[in-house]
């Protein structure tokens, strides 16, 4: 086997999508601070016991662990930065007031998420810490709505669902409780034919309940049904009232529908979740919610809702970015040169110096004029070439 191969599902980026990538964070960050944001960047590897604090299965599976040469401890390589702010906020900053954290970096999975997905996504996000009402949620979701409009993505599907309808629903039933992950997982497939199986012995109210939350998915209007035909509980109707606030939010900047079924991160998230779905992507772009309990697990109970997405993902579906309008110069210590090679990059411009003996292959930019010398021989000019 050559040596220069790559484990399955990890690739180098190369110039042009490298470009899209690092574009496209940056504009994202810079909109995150925008709205008061402020940048962290937790480390790669972490005890383990510590990244895994408050995450759900699904992130323990996912991350890869090695012994500490040092300490002879457990170590894992992040699988998700969600936990590592969360800690951030509950530890390190320990504020009182509002928190509102952002981070970019890249994460590591020992299974890829999809068919052609990456095991090195480069994750970025925001989250709220300390505000318990709507309000934190919906600015998320305007968050993450706005930047998807950077990528270029006007036309977006935002999906919306609760992990309180479901918890209602099992907490009177201890069968239901105790096969809760099951459960999630067959609401997740729809599976009802395995979910008629496994609920066969529950209580009639949540058994009729569970069977009719894969068929609670659609337009807005979804959670009129779901009033009619889920029972009369104070956690269900809190949920369905707050899935419509933050879907008439919503409204006119993206296609919201409702799906009660699904719950990924059901493990870890308390309340209000949404999926954002794109053209051209079958998955998920982004995904965000909230984890209030998250921070309890780090010793300090704080509310909090982001979300994050994977830019590597997103930029995959942008079209190939242009070259760059450039300029040819030639390799010299004159300082006449080099005075108009430095007035032209502080002006925005890329000047590329062409190396003796060496033509220029470039993926990013088209040298589309030249630095050389007038007629005179005494002043360097720009020359137009082709």
């Amino acid at each position: 086997m050559p040596n220069w191969l790559l484990p399955e599902n990890i690739a180098d980026v190369l110039p042009s999508e490298a470009r899209k990538i690092e574009e496209l964070r940056r504009l994202m960050l810079d909109n995150f601070r925008l709205y008061g944001y402020e940048l962290v960047m937790p480390p790669m590897l972490e005890y383990l016991e510590s990244l895994l604090t408050g995450a759900g299965e699904d992130t323990d599976l996912r991350t890869f662990k090695l012994v500490d040469q040092l300490s002879g401890r457990m170590l894992g390589l992040r699988a998700d930065m969600t936990t590592q702010v969360a800690r951030i906020d509950a530890h390190l900053l320990n504020r009182a007031s509002v928190t509102r954290l952002c981070y970019a970096g890249s994460v590591l999975h020992t299974r890829p998420s999809g068919l052609h997905a990456t095991r090195e996504p480069l994750q970025i996000g925001a989250e709220i810490y300390g505000h318990a009402g709507l309000e934190a949620d919906a600015e998320i979701q305007e968050l993450a709505l706005a930047s998807l409009a950077l990528a270029g993505f006007t036309s977006a599907r935002l999906d919306l669902s609760h992990v309180g309808v479901l918890r209602a629903i099992t907490e009177g039933d201890a069968a239901a409780t105790r096969d809760a992950a099951q459960i999630v997982q067959l609401l997740r497939a729809k599976d009802v034919p395995g979910l008629q199986a496994l609920t066969r012995d529950y209580t009639p109210v949540v058994r009729d309940a569970l069977l009719a939350l894969p068929s609670l998915y659609g337009s807005v209007e979804v959670l009129g049904r779901a009033r009619d035909v889920l029972p009369d509980l104070p956690g269900i109707s809190k949920a369905l009232a707050e899935l419509a606030a933050l879907a008439a939010s919503a409204l006119g900047r993206a296609e919201v529908a409702i799906d009660l079924a699904d719950l990924r991160g059901y493990q870890y998230e308390s309340g209000a979740m949404f999926a954002l779905y794109v053209p051209g992507l079958p998955n998920a772009v982004a995904r965000g919610g909230r984890y209030d309990h998250v921070g309890e697990a780090f010793g300090r109970a704080r509310p909090a809702t982001g979300f994050s997405l994977d830019l590597r993902e997103l930029a995959r579906l942008l079209p190939t970015a242009e070259r760059k309008h450039s300029i040819r110069a030639p390799w010299g210590n004159a300082p006449e040169l080099k005075e108009k090679i430095a007035e032209l990059r502080k002006s925005g411009e890329v000047v590329i110096q062409s190396l003796p003996g060496h033509s220029n292959e470039l993926d990013e930019f088209e040298c589309d004029r030249a630095l050389v010398l007038d007629d005179n021989g005494s002043n360097w000019i720009l020359k137009n070439l082709g």
